[in-house]
């Protein structure tokens, strides 16, 4: 019987101790925190979007970094079989905007308890409290894993599977860096990713606490544009946050960090085209021909955006409707269409819901997720150079990648 050492009791960790146990392996699974899953628990708002009920190449799609190292891993285990495990595993899921899957009950603890009954039924060794100290590895091949006390656990499979340096309050602190660098293993250079965003403008701020949705964001360096896409988006007193702000991050991320800022604006109304607008506009300004204008255009956006809107939109407030030109009022339509502003940097790494950057993919085999220079060494889940935009995509590497690690330290 195959003993799998697995370092990391999160999502992938967990997921790869059932798998590897269900095949018949005798497997330790060591959690340095007083209980398993404690990223998996907050995220998704606490609610726990487990993946996107999408196929393997819609999947990929979703992959911000080297999706085709993913191919294996989603066309082996995607979103489908994710849902049909926690389902038999007792947990309902149901499917939201997007495509995103929840726990029909919202709460992330129910993944997590589902996923504790799973590794209890097959025999999984659980060890809470303890720190894996150093991963051995000897001629070539890894040997087992010494913990923080001393101890050492012999064991023909290490599994890492230690997050990365997002959320560090949840016990993400990069051991597994470490551990893959002392055995010669590259790793990437390491970022905040899916993170609230900085920016420049004074009037951004006075905007705090206003949520948007339905709206387009587009995000520019100089004339190429970056990203685009739609959904729902806050202000804060920093700058920019919410699903699409954080989606924008996985893309424009590492250019950001390199230009120092980028240019962005929201499409207020993307539903209608520039003419429609136009057209909504005069009949508003038709029904309010006599009235000023600060008190005709809260109805095209939410009144607290209607100071910032004046300031920016050229036309005093207290003007009378019939005093506006037909120039004025276009170019005020084309400021609800491209409101703008600049972007400047990344929140911190206890803001952002993931790492990017990590151990290099170009040394781990893409079908087992095993070590190409260490053999019996796997990494699986964040540790990995691999991340994702919003919507159940993240939690699916760390299924796919734990499923494939499992699967072939089973067979050794």
């Amino acid at each position: 019987m195959n003993r799998v050492l697995i370092v990391g009791g999160g999502a992938a960790g967990m997921f790869a101790a059932i798998m590897a146990a269900r095949n018949g392996c005798e497997v330790f699974l060591f959690e340095k925190n007083e209980k398993l899953g404690k990223k998996l628990y907050i995220t998704g708002k606490g609610r726990c979007n487990v993946t996107n009920a999408c196929g393997p190449e819609e999947l990929l799609a979703g992959v911000a970094r080297n999706p085709k190292f993913l191919y294996s891993a989603f066309y082996g285990f995607g979103s489908r079989e994710m849902m049909d495990f926690l389902e038999e595993a007792g947990v309902p899921l149901k499917t939201e905007r997007g495509n995103r899957v929840f726990p029909v009950s919202d709460h992330s603890s129910d993944i997590i308890r589902a996923l504790e009954r799973q590794m209890k039924k097959y025999g999984v060794h659980i060890r809470l409290h303890s720190r894996v100290k150093k991963v051995s590895a000897e001629e070539g091949r890894a040997a087992g894993v010494y913990l923080e006390n001393g101890e050492f656990y012999p064991g023909e499979a290490v599994m890492v599977a230690t997050g990365g340096l997002s959320y560090p309050s949840t016990g993400s602190t990069g051991d597994g860096y470490v551990f893959a660098r002392e055995t010669g293993h590259k790793v990437t250079e390491l970022s905040p990713s899916l993170v609230p965003l900085h920016t420049a403008e004074d009037y951004i701020p006075r905007l705090k606490g206003l949520s948007l949705r339905n709206v387009e964001l587009t995000v520019r360096k100089g004339k190429k544009i970056l990203f685009r896409d739609f959904g729902e988006m806050m202000f804060t007193h920093f700058g920019v946050t919410g699903p699409l702000i954080l989606s924008a991050s996985a893309c424009i991320g590492q250019t950001l960090q390199k230009e120092g800022s980028l240019s962005a604006c929201l499409d207020l109304k993307p539903a209608l085209t520039q003419e429609q607008l136009d057209a909504r506009i005069l009949r508003e300004f038709q029904s309010g021909k006599n009235k000023q204008f600060k008190n005709v255009i809260g109805v095209l956006f939410p009144s607290s955006l209607t100071p910032v809107m004046l300031e920016l939109g050229g036309i005093p407030g207290e003007k009378i409707i019939h005093e506006i030109s037909r120039e004025e009022r276009q170019r005020f339509g084309a400021l609800i269409k491209a409101f703008p502003f600049t972007l400047t940097g990344l929140g911190e790494f206890k803001e952002a819901v993931i790492t990017r950057g990590g151990v290099s993919v170009k040394e781990i085999s893409p079908a087992t997720m095993e070590s190409k220079k260490i053999q019996g060494l796997y990494f699986i889940g964040e540790v990995l150079d691999l991340d994702a935009v919003t919507g159940g995509y993240n939690l699916q590497i760390a299924w796919s990648t734990a499923y494939l690690a499992a699967l072939a330290a089973s067979e050794v």
